[in-house]
């Protein structure tokens, strides 16, 4: 065999084995989360997710999720011993999730997007024309679920922690508050010993058929929890949490019959 023939031969055979070393790599590389198998836990920016469990596909431009952040206006809610308020924070965690839940191509709708509250001058008990409104928007959307964000306050400075409340009759609700509870626990305090709790005195709760939650974000009355409850990094973490667990909650096999 001459040189030239030599070198074509050889050539050929490492082409060959450059080819074969790739078929054989392709499969692993394809499976490696993030390179084209979406499971829950790397569809947190895409408008489709696929269930770790089931690998049934989720179109979450099809599922609306109502923000809707407490209170308003004359309306405070809960306030920090420095002056802290509660809903300040809770529309700017609202806010904050809002964008999370658009740029994955939810539907969301919003009770409020600014500091005033729901209800008119005229309105004689303004409390409840508010809730009233509210529950309204609610109806009006056709909502899959409702998260309302809140702060909690408690007589000991020591009370801390994100909370979930759920409406005790239903089954959907404490579903909802389960996973997000549970959220809440693994991305934003991992020491959260709280759980879900089945609640029938809020009025939101109540008068709503989708499944609804409070989320107590954490406690106002906790200076230290206060101060990061008031933090852009530290709402940026909650609606975070949040966040996933809504997509965890899609994700459940049961939600995608």
């Amino acid at each position: 065999m001459n040189y030239k023939k030599l070198v074509t031969a050889m050539s050929v055979m490492t082409l060959a084995a450059v080819y074969t070393a790739a078929c054989i790599a392709l499969p692993r590389l394809v499976k490696n989360p993030g390179q084209g198998i979406r499971t829950r836990k790397d569809v947190y920016s895409n408008a489709d997710a696929e269930s770790e469990d089931t690998g049934i596909k989720i179109d979450f431009t099809k599922k609306t999720v109502v923000i809707d952040s407490g209170h308003g206006g004359i309306d405070p809610g809960k306030k920090s011993d420095n002056g802290i308020l509660e809903k300040d924070v809770n529309l700017s965690i609202a806010k904050k999730l809002q964008k999370k839940l658009i740029d994955t191509g939810f539907n969301v709708v919003m009770t409020r997007e600014d500091e005033n509250g729901l209800y008119s001058e005229n309105d004689d008990n303004k409390k409840i024309a508010d809730m009233k409104k509210r529950c309204q928007i609610i109806k009006d959307s056709k909502a899959d679920i409702v998260v309302s964000i809140h702060q909690n306050s408690f007589q000991s400075q020591d009370v801390k922690g994100a909370q979930v409340f759920y409406y005790k009759h239903s089954v959907e609700g404490k579903k909802l508050a389960e996973i997000l509870q549970a959220s809440f626990k693994e991305n934003l305090d991992s020491e959260n010993k709280r759980v879900e709790k089945a609640d029938s005195t809020y009025y939101m709760l109540v008068h709503t058929s989708a499944p609804t939650v409070i989320a107590e974000c954490g406690f106002l009355s906790n200076p230290t929890e206060a101060s990061l409850l008031n933090s852009s990094e530290y709402q940026q973490k909650i609606a975070e949490a949040l966040y996933k667990g809504i997509i965890n909650y899609f994700c459940d096999e049961k939600h995608n019959n």
